[in-house]
């Protein structure tokens, strides 16, 4: 156990978020997504709500300010950026909560799943809603 840090947060994920630099992406991923096949580096956290593990990790981790798109996206409902489940609602509110300077963005799974095969790391969590799906962009602690 470590003071200030979530103890959600197993070893190999505090390396892999201490590792990644400026501009990489993480992408968190619900338990039916092709994990294995999909990530450059993958991390396990089977067992574990997606929400709980996205607030953890926005409680250490700074996003980037300096990219024009954003730096938080999310999947939806069956890939239409203009719907939303209850998972997706209880991601927005974790965001709006833990980030609340950043807008949350909804890509289709045209957008969406290249930039999560992409990414610098893949969590696959425990999640069992569908379409459960969070990419976060790292950013700098300023000096």
């Amino acid at each position: 156990m470590l003071i200030g840090i979530p103890a959600i947060l197993g070893p190999e994920l505090l390396f892999t978020l201490r590792g990644m630099g400026h501009g990489d992406e993480i992408a968190l991923v619900d338990g039916n997504f092709p994990a294995v096949e999909a990530a450059r580096r993958l991390v396990r956290a089977d067992g574990l709500a997606l929400p709980d593990l996205l607030e953890a990790v926005l409680a250490v981790m700074p996003l980037d300010r300096a990219v024009p798109g954003g730096a938080i996206f999310r999947a939806a409902e069956g890939n239409d950026p203009a719907r939303a489940a209850a998972i997706h609602h209880r991601i927005d509110a974790v965001c709006a909560r833990m980030a609340p300077d950043f807008t949350v963005t909804a890509l289709d799974g045209a957008a969406l799943y290249p930039r999560i095969r992409a990414a610098h790391a893949l969590v696959a969590t425990g999640e069992r809603a569908l379409y459960a799906n969070v990419i976060l962009r790292k950013g700098v602690i300023d000096p």
